[in-house]
Parts: structure tokens; sequence; C-alpha cells
């Protein structure tokens, strides 16, 4: 089934091409109010994106698949970003990382670069690993939507998800 760009998230984007001498340095914003709506840029909207700012498909493509922070999947109601990076890594993020998903029910067999997130069968929760969340000094530190959750370790993963339930 074919997605709707809401008239509402039509009209944002609208008023934010007004900021803009060309169009296509709109694309950013244009992505963030889709995914802004409906959780991750579906790849039916691609399209609708590109003849909005007068664009190729390719070149929004080009753009959500080189910025991280863009999905192309939907992500469970819940979605846990685990850091990665360095300081976060040798405090632990990769046990926290499959603690999570064995919690949760996640299979992340099948994970990689070019699709980094997993979702349970359930729907609820969706998981990727991420690059720094700015909490260095705290790790490993992970995020469930926007809630930052600092010093997790893997033992404490059920006890954070069932915050969320």
């Amino acid at each position: 089934m074919p997605h709707q760009v809401p008239l509402e998230v039509e009209q944002e984007i609208d008023q934010r091409l007004t900021r803009y001498p060309d169009k296509r340095s709109a694309l950013l914003p244009a992505l963030h109010a889709i995914q802004g709506h409906f959780r991750y840029v579906p790849e039916d909207l691609v399209e609708w994106v590109a003849a909005k700012l007068e664009l190729e498909a390719i070149q929004v493509m080009e753009v959500l698949t080189f910025y991280p922070s863009f999905r192309q999947k939907a992500p469970g109601r819940y979605h846990i970003r685990v850091c990665r990076t360095l300081s976060c890594a040798m405090a632990g993020s990769h046990g926290l990382m499959d603690a999570l998903a064995e919690k949760a029910g996640i299979d992340r067999s099948h994970a990689d670069h070019h699709h980094p997130i997993c979702v349970s069968k359930d729907g609820r929760f969706s998981i990727e690993f991420a690059e720094c969340l700015a909490s260095c000094g705290t790790g490993p530190v992970c995020m469930v939507n926007d809630d930052l959750h600092e010093q997790v370790r893997p033992e404490d993963a059920r006890k954070l998800l069932d915050r969320y339930s």
C-alpha cells in the first residue's frame, strides 16, 4: 500500500522551502519531516520527495543512504540505539547489544551496514548500533527512542526493557 504524505507534512515542507534559495537545499529538512511523521522514510516516498524538490530519485537516495540518522525500514515502537564508539565499546557496549537483542527477542544475524535495524517479531522493539551518543564518560550508553540511558550493563537489559512495557 503506497504511503500518502499528509497535508500538514507537505505544508511543513513547503514552508521550509521558503527558507532556501534553491529547492535542493531543503532535502535534509524534507527527509526529516517525512521521517518525523512515518518514523522512517518509506521507499515509495523517495520519488515524491524528488518530484517536490525537482531532483532525481537517485539524488534523494544518495542523501538518504549516506546519513545514518535516516531510517529506510520501519523501526519498532521502541527503537534502541546502542553506542559502539571506542569508549562505549571498551565499557562493554557489544555485550549490552547482545543482551538487549536477546531479551527483546531480536535476531541480529542479518544486520549489516546497509540494513542496521533489526525488529522484534511483535514489532515492539528494534535495535541498531549507533555512532557516538555523546556520553563518552558514562558508557556503555544506549537510547530508547529519545531517552538516554547511561552505564547500562548487560545484566540490566531486562530491567531497561521492562520500563517500556
